[in-house]
């Protein structure tokens, strides 16, 4: 069934909740069973491990330049027309809120996405520090924090569309698939000497694929939808706010971030259920909840300031070389990084997954 039969069962709306849907489950089970998280990979690097979690984010991040490169160059995509490209960029956004959020996901101990995931396999922390993030993400984008947030946002904007950086400095096309080879090979020597399995490397893939699936799916869905689909792909800022909105009101239209959110948590729910993985697990002191709490605001404040999460900007807005996204992503690392050297100040990482990524 292709996606113009699709498109002719359901409404434009619908089947983009769908393509939401679809991306969202590969994500949230790639996720979960690679614990991917960007928060552990920074602090690996914070206190000079080159380990597992660092293998795992490099070779998502490769996954996704290596599809969503290869895609655009094949003529399968035009990320021209995407937010990252087609609209004026925020330098000044990118660096304050990315050093912003950089410090919230050490504090609430993972990124959005991770916090879902985690979330969903019962961890209380996450869904109140999730819940926490999505509102503040509101508040940033239409609420109290706006004038804030535009304020700073406002402060240094590109002049014209967001430059791509690759032709900025006139490389050729295709060079996006050999910096994303150049990642994947650097990824693999690095698992290889901290042992990773061949499992979890894959599963870490999945997760970047599917960030292309995304743009693969919008663009498609574009090209034959009578009402507009916008040309995106994953990220937790925007549709963690525009889900919470969804099921408060009845204004909210369907669209693919209102199917991603729920599929993601689904897919991990899933995929941990069958692992035994599922635990409910509580908070361990007021200080223990002040913090989350305050990580997750800062994250909210942070992604919406920079143009998106660890996912939204990092991997996603990466993947098309936009300059902002990788700004932004190099600000949440040095925030991350500076962070754990300030709060954390643990001279070696816990050998206990349940310390890293709860």
């Amino acid at each position: 069934m292709d996606l113009i039969t699709i498109i002719d069962l359901v409404d434009d709306q619908t089947a983009a909740a769908l393509a939401g849907v679809l991306a969202g489950l590969v994500f949230g089970v790639s996720a979960e069973r690679s614990r991917f998280c960007l928060r552990a990979a920074a602090v690996e690097m914070a206190r000079g491990q080159l380990g597992p979690r660092l293998a795992v984010w490099l070779l998502t991040f490769s996954t996704a330049l290596l599809w969503t490169q290869g895609l655009d160059w094949a003529g399968m995509l035009n990320l021209s027309e995407s937010r990252w490209l087609a609209s004026p960029g925020t330098l000044s956004g990118a660096v304050i809120g990315g050093l912003i959020f950089g410090v919230g996901m050490i504090l609430a101990r993972g990124c959005p996405g991770r916090l879902l995931v985690l979330g969903a396999t019962g961890n209380l922390r996450a869904i109140l520090s999730g819940l926490v993030f999505a509102v503040v993400a509101q508040m940033s984008l239409h609420g109290a924090l706006s004038p804030l947030r535009e304020a700073v946002s406002g402060a240094w904007v590109t002049n014209g569309p967001n430059p791509e950086m690759l032709a900025a400095v006139g490389l050729p096309k295709g060079t996006g698939i050999a910096i994303g080879v150049a990642f994947a090979v650097l990824a693999l020597v690095i698992a290889r000497k901290a042992r990773v399995s061949r499992s979890v490397l894959l599963f870490g893939s999945g997760v970047g694929f599917a960030v292309a699936l995304g743009w693969a799916l919008t663009y498609a869905l574009s090209r034959i939808s009578f009402d507009p689909v916008p040309v995106g792909s994953l990220t937790f800022s925007g549709p963690s706010a525009d889900t919470l909105m969804f099921l408060l009101s009845s204004g909210k239209a369907l669209e693919f971030d209102i199917g991603l959110v729920p599929a993601v948590a689904l897919g991990s729910f899933t995929s941990a259920w069958f692992a035994g993985r599922l635990k409910w697990q509580g908070w361990d002191g007021a200080g223990s909840m002040q913090r989350y709490m305050a990580g997750a605001a800062l994250m909210g404040f942070g992604a919406m300031t920079a143009g998106g999460c660890t996912i939204g900007a990092g991997v996603t807005g990466g993947s098309t070389f936009a300059l902002t996204a990788w700004v932004a992503l190099v600000s949440m690392w040095v925030g991350g990084m500076a962070a754990d050297r300030l709060i954390e100040r643990k001279p070696t990482l816990s050998t206990e997954p349940a310390a890293e990524f709860n």
